[in-house]
């Protein structure tokens, strides 16, 4: 739980949010997180207490949701820095309500444009993981500063300035540590300590901050500021740029670690040349509603898109019982996975079938592999989109790849029926590891999401790396449309698991009768093409468990699996704010004015 240690009261009251204000040692009072509201005038869901107040505020004096989304992104980099910040990327998915369409930011990260397939090579042998995580090899040209600029000089009603405004505040003025802050920064402890410039910032004298401390942050209050004062093209060019670049060619480690930390490729030509991309949503229809999330570079649109169609095909979701609603919910996550790590990557250099991954015709093919009596059997083959053939699956199947299992999810809705959908990361929990000295803020480690090598030998792979590319995500920001109107708005942060989940939670409350907090508080199971499905303890205990082993499903525990956030809109016009009551320390829900 963290807080906002200067914001008015009037504004947290507004909010819903309880503030006790300022102690009398000085240190800050949480505000209490409330998982669900309902209101009118805006909405905002974030996994902290101060980004959703920051979007309030926004909204309060006159912003709309792409200034809100933005506000509440950047006071995420204040609070939440080892899941996203300006040193990251993401994927930004904007309904507009004035014209009734769904519009998306491609913010990914990419590679430099010296990079090759090689690039986590060495004696023509991949390097171990956590090497590759924590180098300059493993960072990216940031995309979440272009994001910013792109959204609000295309939708946004405030100048950057205003919208950052209040993530100066908690930077100056610090947040307080709460136990998941804390645990995440002992996790990090064995790396944060072998860079000066990250263990100044995240372990005060030398080690994590205590729980209920408050933790400032004035070197990124003042890059907020240059980006407020010069735009970001601060970010990409002058001085700023020459210390990313700096870092990343030169990580910044102690000599006296014993730490390898391999230089990387990113330099400021690449920074000045990194551009976002505009592109069409991807979209499918679930029977009365419309689904719109984002295409590839991101796997997350096709692979739910496709998930939901297979669905579809085989029969009425909403009237199968516990056990065969399971069953074909983790039967269609394999198939689709299947099918996602043989063809999606980056479209710039591959050619990806988004329209046939999508298509009708290829969801019947894949469907009629589905058996209500036996789960199928993994690794699956994938199947072949252009040429679809009725169950039928096509040559090698190719196994998953690791995926960080962090990010951050926030959505936004306004009081003009704007909705926006955002999921920004900076990949590992912590990212590289790697703080750019003197301006607060991690960088990423998005290119070890690449494929160090094929996956399967004699198959293509779509997500080797290459000059500036973009490597595959499974972020899945997601918006829903009934009758042409704004339904809800989802996603949710996990790696891989962020597909599973957004597909959970959609049906959760579109096929299954929950509400929205309902469908993103349920129990959770990830499937994704493995011999065993990744499993939170509760979904471990439910009692159609047994049932589900029974026809050939595996289980392992998997911990917590992701934590989503969305906003509905009631028929009434009034807006419902849903977060986790549980999941990474539970969410914040808020709306502008509380019902009653």
């Amino acid at each position: 739980m963290r807080a906002l240690t200067r914001l008015a009261p009037p504004l947290l009251l507004a909010t819903a949010l309880v503030w006790s204000g300022v102690g009398p040692a000085g240190a800050a009072t949480p505000p209490t997180k409330v998982p669900e509201a309902v209101g009118r005038g805006g909405a905002v869901a974030t996994v902290d207490a101060d980004a959703t107040a920051a979007g309030i505020e926004v909204l309060r004096k006159g912003g709309n949701a792409v200034d809100a989304a933005v506000a509440a992104a950047a006071a995420l980099g204040v609070t939440e820095p080892y899941s996203s910040g300006i040193g990251g990327g993401g994927y930004f998915v904007y309904y507009d309500h004035a014209t009734g369409r769904v519009h998306t930011i491609d913010g990914r990260e990419t590679a430099g444009r010296t990079a090759d397939s090689g690039l986590f090579l060495e004696d023509g042998k991949p390097l171990p993981f956590a090497d590759a995580v924590t180098s300059g090899l493993s960072v990216g040209v940031p995309g979440t500063p272009a994001t910013w600029d792109a959204a609000l000089r295309k939708w946004g009603t405030r100048s950057l300035a205003q919208n950052l405004e209040p993530a100066e505040r908690i930077a100056d003025h610090g947040f307080v540590v709460d136990d998941t802050f804390r645990g995440q920064t002992a996790d990090n402890y064995a790396r944060f300590k072998d860079f000066p410039a990250t263990a100044a910032l995240y372990l005060p004298n030398g080690k994590p901050p205590e729980t209920g401390s408050v933790l400032r942050n004035p070197d990124l209050a003042a890059t907020y500021r240059l980006l407020a004062k010069d735009g970001v093209k601060a970010f990409y060019q002058g001085e700023l740029a020459k210390d990313i670049a700096n870092t990343v060619q030169h990580p910044p480690v102690d000599p006296a670690s014993g730490r390898t930390a391999r230089p990387g490729r990113v330099d400021t030509t690449d920074l000045a040349d990194y551009r976002v991309r505009d592109q069409a949503p991807t979209h499918v229809s679930h029977g009365a509603y419309d689904v719109y999330a984002m295409a590839p570079s991101s796997s997350g649109g096709t692979t739910v898109g496709e998930a939901l169609n297979i669905l579809e095909d085989g029969g009425d979701v909403s009237t199968y019982s516990g056990t065969q609603y399971y069953h074909h919910f983790l039967e269609a996550s394999r198939i689709s996975f299947a099918d996602r790590n043989r063809w999606v990557g980056d479209p710039a250099f591959s050619d990806v079938p988004t329209r046939e991954l999508l298509s009708e015709r290829y969801a019947a093919s894949r469907a009629c592999l589905i058996s209500p009596d036996h789960a199928l059997t993994s690794p699956l083959a994938p199947g072949d989109p252009r040429h679809p053939a009725a169950c039928a699956d096509t040559g090698q199947a190719v196994p998953e790849p690791y995926e960080g299992p962090n990010t951050t999810h926030l959505t936004v809705a306004d009081r003009w029926g704007n909705i926006v959908s955002y999921t920004l990361t900076i990949e590992q929990t912590g990212g590289s590891g790697i703080t750019v000295p003197g301006r607060g803020f991690l960088l990423n480690n998005e290119l070890t999401d690449f494929d160090f090598t094929p996956l399967a030998p004699g198959v293509p792979d779509p997500n080797l790396p290459g000059p500036g590319k973009r490597p595959r995500s499974s972020m899945s920001p997601t918006v829903v449309l009934r009758d042409g109107e704004p339904l809800l708005a989802t996603g949710s942060p996990g790696g891989a698991t962020i597909i599973t989940t957004t597909l959970q939670v959609l049906l959760g409350r579109l096929d299954r009768g929950l509400s929205l907090e309902q469908a993103i508080a349920a129990p959770r199971a990830s499937q994704r093409n493995s011999a065993t499905t990744q499993a939170e303890p509760a979904f471990l205990a439910l009692p159609e468990r047994a049932a589900l082993e029974g026809l050939g499903h595996s289980f392992v525990n998997g911990g917590e699996i992701g934590a989503a956030t969305g906003v509905e809109r009631l028929p009434d016009g009034r807006w419902v704010a849903a977060a986790e009551p549980v999941r990474r320390g539970g969410g914040s829900a808020a709306v502008v004015r509380p019902a009653g």
